[in-house]
């Protein structure tokens, strides 16, 4: 799965995934990045490495201010 955003200045960004029940399943993105489009990829795998199960999942990205949570699919 490939995760796409936009930043209009420099800021720091945490993109991280979560599960149904809200628990977070792994962290992509914890770090400064510039300004401009950027993507990060999720592997559909949790922080141990270990693949998680088909199903629903949520990812939410902070940049600065700024917060989002969209909703997403994975199928094996």
């Amino acid at each position: 799965t490939t995760i796409e955003y936009s930043l209009s200045t420099s800021c720091y960004v945490d993109v991280s995934v979560y599960n149904l029940l809200g628990q977070k399943v792994k962290n992509l993105v914890d770090e400064m990045k510039s300004i401009g489009e950027h993507k990060i990829t999720w592997d559909g795998t949790d922080c141990d490495g270990v693949e998680v199960a088909s199903g629903v999942y949520f990812y939410r990205i902070t940049a600065g201010d700024e917060v989002a949570s969209k909703k997403m699919m994975l199928i094996r």
